[in-house]
């Protein structure tokens, strides 16, 4: 499903992106999110880079790091990636004051849904990925590549 920017009922500008496949139940006509744990954001890299691009992102929320198309997109574009603990769900869906809305549940299912949360005081949050083009994965690494040579 391809989407243009001005055919979607919510402007993602406006908003984090969070790499999520909630755990939602209805209860008295309402939406409640009973998990909100991030997903491995990795698997979003085939399409994060033109997704920032088109839709004007400035902040994602994920777990794990992205790949070198979305870090190029970050400096480009001028978006941060954000790392989420993983495991806890409970606490993410603690901090989901209300479910503002939900679009393609039929089409997607739950998980894929995109799901509009007003969260309160969202984190822990860690700037893992930022517009200047630092990485604390890339550090991770080169620091373990350096450990294993001695330096």
């Amino acid at each position: 499903m391809m989407l243009e920017k001005d055919k979607i009922p919510f402007n993602p500008s406006e908003m984090a992106l969070f790499h999520c496949g909630p755990l939602m139940k209805k209860e008295f006509g309402k939406w409640q999110v009973v998990s909100a744990g991030p997903t491995t954001s990795s698997r979003m890299e085939i399409f994060e880079d033109k997704f920032v691009e088109r839709f004007g992102i400035n902040i994602i929320i994920g777990k794990g790091g992205m790949g070198e198309r979305t870090e190029k997109a970050l400096q480009k574009y001028t978006c941060i990636y954000t790392s989420y603990t993983g495991g806890a769900g409970a606490l993410a869906a603690d901090k989901v004051e209300e479910v503002l809305g939900v679009y393609w549940l039929e089409e997607l299912g739950m998980p894929e849904a995109a799901w509009i949360f007003k969260v309160k005081e969202f984190g822990p949050l860690v700037v893992a990925m930022d517009s200047h083009g630092n990485s604390i994965y890339r550090n991770l690494e080169n620091k373990k590549i350096g450990d294993r040579f001695g330096y």
